[in-house]
C-alpha cells in the first residue's frame, strides 16, 4: 500500500489521484513533510507497471520505496505518481513531484533543463528475435531488422550493422506484430522494454549484446536548494551499487 493525499490530510492504501501544486521540496521539507512524491511509470515492464492486482511494481517503484526508506526511514511513506513519457521531465520542472524515477536517461539536452543522480541502472539498445537460427549479432549481418521510425536506435544499427536491412515500424506493437509474422528477423529497442517483452513472450529472447549504453537516473529540479537532496540520493545509490543491492533488484525483474 502507499501514502496517498486527500485535500490537505494523508491517508493509507489509497492511490493519489492528482498531485498537490507545487509538491518540489528541497531536503528538509520533505523531511518535515514526512513523505516523498516520485513521477513513476505504469506501462512499462520490468521498471515500474501495475501487477495481477493492480499495484505499482517494479525495478524502478522498488528505488522510489528504498528511498523514501533511507530518507524518513519508512518504504510507505512515498506517493507514486505515474505520468506518460511526455511528462516525465515536466513534472519535474513544474514542481508536481519531488523527483522522476520513469525509465529517464541522461542526455546533454535533459542536463540543461534538470539534474540527475548517478545512474541506477545501464540502459541501451539490444536485440530481441526468436529465431532459432539468430545466437548473436553476427548472425544478423544480412538480416532484416525492425527499427522505430526516427529514433535513434537507426543510426546506432546502422553503425554497427551496416550489411543489415533496417525496417521501419510505428510503434513497439507494430515491431512485435512484424516479429510474428515473420517480416522480420529481430527488432531492436530498449534493453528495459523488450526485457519485459520477454517475459510476457517467452518465445522470444535477447541476444546478449548491446548495441548502446544509456544509463538512467533519477531526475530532480535544478537549483542549490536541492543539492542536498541530490548529493543524498548520490550517496544511497552509490552504496546500493556497492553492496550489490541495485543489482539484485535488477535480476529479481529480469533485467540483464
Amino acid at each position: 500500500m502507499r501514502l496517498a493525499l486527500l485535500g490537505f490530510g494523508m491517508i493509507l492504501g489509497v492511490q493519489l489521484a492528482a498531485p498537490p501544486i507545487a509538491v518540489s521540496a528541497d531536503l528538509a521539507t520533505i523531511r518535515a513533510r514526512g513523505y516523498l512524491v516520485v513521477a513513476v511509470k505504469d506501462n512499462w515492464r520490468p521498471l515500474g507497471f501495475r501487477d495481477a492486482a493492480g499495484e505499482l511494481v517494479g525495478l524502478e517503484v522498488d528505488v522510489a520505496r528504498q528511498l523514501a526508506q533511507e530518507i524518513l526511514g519508512d518504504p510507505e511513506a512515498v506517493v507514486l505518481q505515474p505520468v506518460p513519457n511526455a511528462e516525465r521531465l515536466s513534472a519535474v520542472l513544474e514542481d508536481r513531484v519531488d523527483v522522476a524515477i520513469a525509465g529517464v536517461s541522461i542526455t546533454p539536452a535533459r542536463m540543461r533543463l534538470v539534474n540527475f543522480s548517478v545512474p541506477y541502472y545501464l540502459d541501451g539498445t539490444a536485440l530481441i528475435t526468436r529465431q532459432a537460427s539468430v545466437q548473436e549479432l553476427g548472425h544478423l549481418a544480412r538480416g532484416r531488422i525492425a527499427v522505430l521510425d526516427n529514433s535513434s536506435t537507426v543510426a546506432t544499427v546502422r553503425y554497427i550493422l551496416p550489411g543489415s536491412t533496417l525496417v521501419g515500424v510505428t510503434s513497439y506493437e507494430r515491431a512485435l506484430a512484424a516479429l510474428q509474422a515473420g517480416e522480420v528477423d529481430a527488432f531492436a529497442g530498449d534493453v528495459t522494454v523488450l526485457s519485459g517483452w520477454v517475459q510476457e513472450y517467452p518465445t522470444y529472447r535477447l541476444l546478449p549484446s548491446l548495441l548502446s549504453t544509456a544509463p538512467l537516473a533519477v531526475v530532480l529540479p535544478k537549483g542549490r536548494q536541492y543539492t542536498e537532496l541530490r548529493r543524498s540520493i548520490d550517496e544511497v545509490l552509490n552504496r546500493w551499487h556497492t553492496t550489490g543491492w541495485l543489482e539484485e533488484r535488477a535480476t529479481y525483474w529480469g533485467l540483464p
